[in-house]
């Protein structure tokens, strides 16, 4: 049997002109433009895992990736491997890093946390229209970061999942969560082990019933305690979110 060795991919995309990360049978992803520029650079057929999937619209500042290969890639090599990805891949997405883990590491579920932003600007700018969700209201953020820290208190987070997804709990343990303002931009971040389909956008949309008076922080529990979606408020535009970090642990590295 032929050894095999284990590569992680660290890249960053904008996620404007893809249905996600995950392989589309009718529509352009992230993970199938990755895996048709590595086939090329390698001379076959190579498939990628990702370390989860993100929803259409949405981007990634850092994301991983891993791979199987038979050769066993020296440091150069892997820079040269790098340049040439690069050199394939289309201008929103670029790969940062190529690097040897150990061969039962894996980009999803060794993942110890992801942090995902939301940006909403408060200017209409033609910069950032795909980048920041315009909502030129008078939000309160210290009535939202109460909001967020009754968040913290939680584990069952139903209420902010999509409906009918296959996932087996919907226990998150939550590490952080709230909104700064960064001049005419605010952002609300937000880390945890793991989260369920659509669950962020659906906190920052309940979040904001919350700022405009629409419920009060007693129904804010109240929505988390009902475990039932419709309860939660809208879910917010896709092209808002970004996957800014996911931690692993160091004994991954081979």
């Amino acid at each position: 049997m032929i050894s095999m060795n284990r590569y992680f991919i660290k890249l960053a995309y904008k996620g404007t002109a893809y249905h996600g990360w995950q392989w589309q049978e009718n529509a352009l992803s992230v993970q199938q433009v990755l895996e048709e520029a590595l086939s090329t650079i390698l001379n076959h057929k190579v498939a990628v895992t990702g370390a989860g999937r993100t929803d259409t619209g949405v981007h990634a500042r850092e994301f991983y990736a891993h791979f199987d290969h038979d050769q066993d890639f020296i440091l150069s090599e892997l820079v040269e491997k790098v340049y040439k990805l690069n050199s394939f891949l289309p201008k929103d997405i670029s790969v940062f890093d190529i690097f040897r883990v150990k061969e039962d590491a894996h980009a999803r579920f060794d993942a110890l946390s992801r942090t995902y932003e939301y940006w909403i600007t408060t200017r209409k700018d033609p910069f950032n229209s795909d980048s920041a969700w315009y909502n030129h209201a008078d939000l309160d953020i210290d009535m939202m970061n109460e909001g967020a820290k009754i968040l913290l208190e939680y584990t069952d987070f139903t209420s902010f999942s999509k409906l009918h997804t296959e996932v087996k709990t919907n226990n998150c343990k939550l590490m952080e969560a709230g909104w700064e303002r960064e001049g005419h931009l605010l952002v609300f971040k937000i880390t945890a082990d793991r989260f369920l389909r659509n669950m962020v956008r659906s906190i920052i949309g309940t979040l904001i019933e919350l700022s405009r008076g629409r419920i009060s922080l007693v129904e804010m529990r109240n929505i988390i305690e009902a475990m039932d979606r419709s309860k939660a408020g809208m879910s917010v535009p896709a092209h808002g979110l970004y996957l800014v970090k996911i931690k692993y642990p160091e004994t991954i590295i081979s």
